[in-house]
């Protein structure tokens, strides 16, 4: 199995949007993603720092839904009048899990 990780800044005062935006419209896009397993959201209220953790069946689903992939830059715009930093994505094979 394998993450992708997208780091993330916003303002703080635009968490609870910032969840809703993700909860609503990119879960139901990455869930009909081919190879999408699941995904966790973490926020910091206090400093805006977010991780979307999305797992993978493959590195291949993994690498065509990644950085490049026009699926991503959709996803990634919809937060883009949020952001106060450019998001970090990152990809991860998962070593291990309990």
């Amino acid at each position: 199995m394998y993450a992708r990780v997208t780091t993330t800044h916003i303002s703080p005062a635009k968490t609870d949007e910032a969840i809703q935006l993700w909860r609503d419209s990119v879960m139901p896009a990455a869930k009909r993603q081919k190879g999408f397993k699941s995904a966790r959201l973490l926020v910091d209220r206090k400093t805006g720092k977010g991780l979307s953790v999305v797992m993978w069946e493959t590195s291949a689903d993994a690498l065509a839904t990644g950085e490049s992939s026009a699926y991503l830059k959709e996803q990634l715009a919809k937060f883009a009048s949020l952001f106060t930093a450019p998001p970090v994505v990152e990809q991860f094979e998962v070593a291990a899990e309990t």
